[in-house]
């Protein structure tokens, strides 16, 4: 069973019986339907089920020619409420189902951002008809099982505006390197170096989450699931129609991107207040707006 089916509300799963019924409830009276018809004549559906405001499962499959329904696999999901950024995302489709993970480079993790696709059947739609853009409008969110909060670092003002001020000069020099500006990778090097010295002399009398704000690491063995430290910029209540259960959407702010998380509250250590900082694992979902380029 997923890992992260309590994220949504859904944590008194124990058995496949117990999963069964659920998933039966999705494919009955699902609140969206999608489907497409595939190269090779086969019908694909996607039905989902929302427990909560944009929080639900989604379960796809096929239907056979004697109109009885397949099912190949199925997600827990949160939709994120509005768009982080545009990107040119490759797509890939995963080796063990029919599943697919967009990859990004983003100046500001420096490195390659993965991410689970929420909406595959729209990039079917747009590749059989070659219809892909590039710098696609992206939309982040992400399921938690495990999280706590931290205290934010007490900054001034000035300390605010010197550290925006850096944060822009660095995706400028990342940028610039990119493109093979050997100035720009110099300096990028001379700039790492000072803030390792820096750490390395902090450390010795401050706890490392004083010193690190931010920070997005791949966790695991998964791709697409990472440690975050982010800001909290606000906190949404939900609670699950079947269950009961109560969740927490946490809008977070980490290393310059804006994404909605969801966290099963049994598995949120600590009071989520806007200000505060949350620290857990997170599984990366996304989805792509196909149709909506950046002109």
């Amino acid at each position: 069973m997923h890992s992260f089916l309590k994220a949504v509300g859904l944590s008194n799963i124990k058995s496949r019986k117990d999963l069964d019924k659920i998933l039966g409830l999705v494919m009955t009276h699902p609140t969206a339907t999608k489907s497409i018809v595939s190269s090779d004549n086969k019908k694909i559906v996607e039905k989902s089920f929302d427990f909560s405001d944009r929080m639900g499962i989604t379960v796809r499959g096929e239907y056979d020619e004697k109109g009885f329904f397949h099912l190949e696999y199925y997600y827990p999901y949160l939709i994120g409420s509005k768009p982080c950024c545009y990107q040119e995302i490759d797509i890939y489709k995963r080796i063990d189902n029919d599943s697919y993970t967009g990859m990004c480079d983003d100046l500001h993790f420096g490195t390659s951002l993965i991410f689970y696709l929420q909406n595959s059947l729209d990039y079917l739609s747009a590749q059989k008809n070659s219809d892909l853009k590039k710098d696609l409008s992206l939309t982040l969110s992400g399921l938690s099982a495990s999280g706590r909060i931290l205290l934010p670092i007490n900054k001034s003002p000035e300390q605010i505006k010197i550290q925006a001020e850096h944060s822009a000069e660095h995706d400028y020099l990342l940028a610039a390197a990119k493109n093979g500006d050997e100035e720009a990778i110099n300096t990028l090097t001379l700039i790492d170096l000072d803030t390792y010295s820096m750490i390395a002399r902090r450390i010795q009398t401050e706890d490392v989450y004083s010193i690190v704000e931010t920070s997005f690491i791949p966790y695991g063995s998964e791709s697409d699931n990472y440690t975050i430290l982010g800001i909290i910029k606000e906190v949404v209540p939900h609670v699950n129609s079947l269950t009961g259960e109560c969740s927490t959407e946490l809008l977070i702010t980490c290393n310059g991107f804006d994404f909605y998380i969801a966290i099963n509250n049994d598995d949120l250590l600590g009071e989520p207040l806007p200000g505060r900082r949350f620290k857990g694992q997170i599984w990366l979902q996304g989805l792509v707006n196909f149709e909506k380029a950046k002109i």
